[in-house]
């Protein structure tokens, strides 16, 4: 099994995972990238048939690429249950399992960034669980919560976050970078942090990629992930002026912080 980020727009990835000759694609918003991919990715001159799409959300840079993909390869489509895809597509959600590439696809409701967001899990993939988010956890971040609600959002993460510590974790954007200098606002004492935001920044003056993230990692150095680690419920209280009974309240100190990092620069 092989998996391969495809860039996209300025900094999407499209998800390219490979077997064999054959291939599935996560989240594409242009076609352009997973067609040459195909076309030079295959071993033979025929190059790698696309098996299936799998689509997390409905926003125009994950789905844009779609329709053309559907007509050009004919590749069955799979998407979130409470949302539009642009093609013909069969309607997933939690606890639906697919069958692609001889590996169990497990689906996860995964609410906040949109109202039907979903997340995809090959809990037995090679090596190490794989999770294709989309839009709902990024290295050092999260999305933003444009459709649910921060109690949806905390809950979405949390789903995530009793994945398999070794998950690697295929985020949809490279906002990693910017992601942890907000992080280290944070958690400036953060000794892990400290050490993969210089990670990092090596992969990127390398022109490397920083994902897939590793979940365990994550759980170290994300302060979405770690909203209720005293550090970090200290920090957003002091920052947003919380309340006694705020501090108190998950889901208020994770809207403190998402707003936090909405404003930050």
């Amino acid at each position: 099994m092989k998996l391969i980020a495809l860039p996209a727009f300025s900094d999407n990835y499209l998800w390219l995972w490979q077997q064999d000759q054959q291939a599935v694609v996560v989240d594409p918003g242009d076609a352009a990238p997973v067609l040459h991919a195909l076309t030079k990715g295959g071993l033979t001159e025929e190059g790698l048939k696309l098996a299936a799409i799998l689509v997390t959300h409905h926003h125009a840079d994950h789905v844009g690429g779609v329709r053309e993909l559907h007509l050009a390869t004919g590749a069955p489509v799979f998407g979130p249950a409470r949302e539009e895809v642009p093609a013909p597509f069969t309607a997933v959600m939690q606890g639906d399992e697919l069958e692609l590439l001889g590996q169990t696809v497990q689906v996860l409701d995964v609410p906040g960034h949109t109202a039907g967001h979903v997340a995809y899990v090959l809990a037995d993939a090679p090596q190490s669980p794989v999770l294709f988010c989309g839009d709902t956890l990024f290295s050092g971040g999260c999305g933003r919560i444009f459709e649910g609600t921060p109690m949806q959002m905390l809950a979405s993460l949390d789903r995530l976050a009793a994945l398999p510590h070794h998950t690697r974790v295929c985020c949809a954007h490279e906002y990693t970078l910017s992601n942890l200098r907000f992080a280290l606002a944070v958690e400036p004492d953060n000794t892990d942090l400290q050490h993969y935001m210089a990670q990092c920044q090596q992969l990127r003056a390398q022109g490397t990629p920083t994902l897939p993230a590793q979940l365990g990692t994550e759980l170290l150095i994300n302060p979405f992930l770690r909203a209720r680690h005293p550090h970090v419920r200290h920090a957003v209280a002091q920052h947003a002026g919380l309340s006694a009974s705020e501090q108190h309240d998950d889901a208020a100190v994770f809207a403190a912080l998402r707003e936090w990092k909405n404003d930050f620069k």
